[in-house]
């Protein structure tokens, strides 16, 4: 029923005039009960002044004090308003017994009230509250004995004046009634005919008909919506006809796009696809097709809200192609939450990447390394003609003739960065001492950390055991990262190699610095290939980012593990561990 505004507003003001009255009938009486209270307290006050008293306390000295007192009383009635409902009576001081008044029969019933017990303790009892049914004040006398002066008033004037104003007030209410359901009707009326008006021609808008325009019969708010309406129903017209162009543009760009787009609802029910999806993935589109059947076993992303772009992507094969998928939310048109997948081919960009791999192979910096200990021991023998000891010249000229043949294996080595990105490497497993290989690898390049002013030391543990594995391709990663605690260290800084026993069948080699360091940030992408912490800094000491991918992929490959500590501007800590129960190959 209170459905229609035309009900609402009537009810609107049903209440609005219920609630001025019932405020102003409240404030009415209770200015009224306010007013007879301050007027008794003000008529005695005026009576009970300092003069009366005194006189009523030479009245009470004498022998019959009761009686001259009652006469006094009597020829003040006027004064103090005695009437029917308000009396005056005389009470015992110390006991508030009644003893003469105006009224006997109510005299005899008097109960104490707080103002007589106040007046029975010595005081003034004159406090008069809104709530009690009586208005009362009680006055001590001293006399030949104590007595209490007591006036008190039923309210009976009060009351029935309340119950006047209350009449009146519920009078005019339901008068007040009267008028307001007339006038609300009528003005309802007046605002909802325009507003059905409205409602129809918005129904036949929500219908595809923009013809008809309403006709406006007033310039207030309502007739001013009512053009503004017109005008709205025209500039949407406008719009959906935009719309429909631009729709039929991205509907051919959606055709004939190179990217492959696909939608999804967010049951995973196939919305759209275009030809270039189609093409990519050798699906032919069908409404009945499902997520899982169109990407087959790739995850569907769950958290794309929290994405950092607010979106998400992986990579997919089929059909032989590379695909990278980038999957975003939408909105579907029943008002749900849909998946957006736009396919890229990236087939040949993946062929490039792994071009730029073999190139950046050729250039690895694992070149230099034993470039450079040639360098330094032919120095050496070429400064010093005749001065090296003979042992110490033979030593330099071993060194500098493994160096060499270590290059060539190292450059042979580099092709299998390729390998690796296949899972096709071919490692050559043997038994052999870590022990040694880590004192070779140390003696190795003790001569270029010596010349640079490194504390470099070595500490092997005594009963170290032999492990199976490709030698050549353990010394390439404790080159790499020896050479990488000198590289980044400042000269005259410490670099300590340590090997030993870790637990049951496993062995370790630990290189630790106290160089520049690495930001904390960093470490979980230092395999990464190509990765440099600092690329200026990493070019100039001719660092490429291949050295610890190189490594950890090497690790793996014997079912170890490496791992960097590091702590910016303190040094860094490089520990390899690998099992030493590998079987040998057949």
């Amino acid at each position: 029923m209170f459905r229609s505004l035309h009900m609402k507003l009537v009810l609107i003001l049903v209440l609005l005039i219920m609630s001025v009255m019932v405020v102003v009938g409240t404030f009415l009486i209770s200015s009224v009960t306010s007013y007879h209270i301050n007027d008794f307290k003000q008529q005695m006050e005026t009576v009970f002044k300092t003069d009366f008293i005194r006189s009523l306390s030479d009245k009470a000295a004498r022998e019959d004090g009761v009686a001259q007192m009652k006469e006094v009383l009597t020829a003040y009635s006027g004064s103090m308003g005695i009437d029917a409902y308000r009396n005056f009576y005389i009470l015992d001081g110390d006991t508030g017994e009644y003893l003469e008044g105006s009224n006997d029969v109510l005299g005899r019933s008097l109960e104490k009230t707080p103002n007589i017990i106040a007046a029975v303790a010595g005081g003034v009892g004159d406090k008069v509250s809104f709530i009690d049914s009586y208005m009362d004040v009680a006055v001590p006398v001293e006399g030949k004995s104590r007595y209490i002066i007591y006036i008190k008033d039923s309210k009976q004037d009060l009351k029935d004046l309340t119950w006047m104003l209350f009449a009146i007030t519920v009078q005019a209410t339901l008068f007040g009634l009267v008028i307001a359901i007339l006038l609300s009707f009528f003005l309802s009326k007046t605002m909802t005919t325009p507003i059905e008006e409205l409602t129809k021609s918005a129904t036949m808008i929500a219908s595809g008909e923009f013809h008809k325009r309403l006709e406006v019969h007033s310039t207030d708010e309502i007739g001013i919506l009512t053009s503004t309406f017109n005008d709205m129903a025209q500039v949407l017209k406008e719009t959906l006809e935009e719309v429909e162009g631009e729709k039929n543009k991205l509907n051919t760009l959606f055709l004939h796009m190179a990217d492959g787009v696909a939608a999804f609802t967010e049951e995973g029910r196939l919305l759209h696809m275009n030809p270039a999806a189609q093409r990519m993935l050798g699906i032919d589109f069908d409404p009945g097709l499902t997520y899982r059947q169109v990407f087959g076993d790739l995850k569907t992303p769950t958290d794309l809200d929290a994405a950092e772009k607010g979106f998400a992507e992986s990579d997919y094969q089929k059909n032989g192609r590379d695909l990278k998928i980038f999957f975003a939310p939408f909105g579907v048109p029943d008002g749900g939450d849909g998946l957006m997948a736009v396919i890229h081919d990236i087939t040949e960009q993946r062929r490039l990447e792994e071009a730029r791999r073999e190139f950046v192979a050729n250039v690895s910096h694992e070149l230099r390394t034993p470039l450079t200990n040639i360098k330094s021991y032919t120095e050496t023998l070429l400064e010093n003609p005749g001065d090296i000891p003979p042992d110490m010249e033979t030593k330099f000229l071993n060194v500098i003739s493994n160096e060499a043949d270590r290059m060539t294996r190292v450059v042979k080595d580099l092709l299998t960065l390729s390998r690796l990105d296949y899972g096709r490497l071919d490692l050559r497993f043997s038994a052999f001492s870590l022990k040694i290989l880590v004192q070779t690898v140390y003696n190795a390049m003790y001569l270029d950390a010596s010349k640079n002013g490194y504390a470099f030391t070595l500490r092997l543990e005594d009963d170290l055991p032999e492990m199976v594995g490709d030698r050549e391709r353990i010394e390439q990663v404790l080159i790499n990262i020896i050479s990488n605690a000198l590289k980044y260290t400042p000269p005259g800084g410490e670099v300590r190699v340590t090997a030993g026993s870790k637990g049951e069948n496993q062995v370790y080699v630990s290189v630790e610095d106290n160089g520049i360091g690495i930001p904390k940030e960093d470490i979980p992408r230092l395999f990464e290939r190509f990765y440099r912490v600092d690329k200026a800094r990493s070019r100039e000491r001719g660092g490429t980012g291949l050295g610890l991918a190189i490594a950890k992929e090497i690790v793996e490959y014997h079912k170890g593990q490496i791992m960097v500590e590091s702590e910016l501007d303190r040094g860094t800590t490089v520990t390899i561990t690998l099992p030493t129960n590998l079987p040998l190959p057949e």
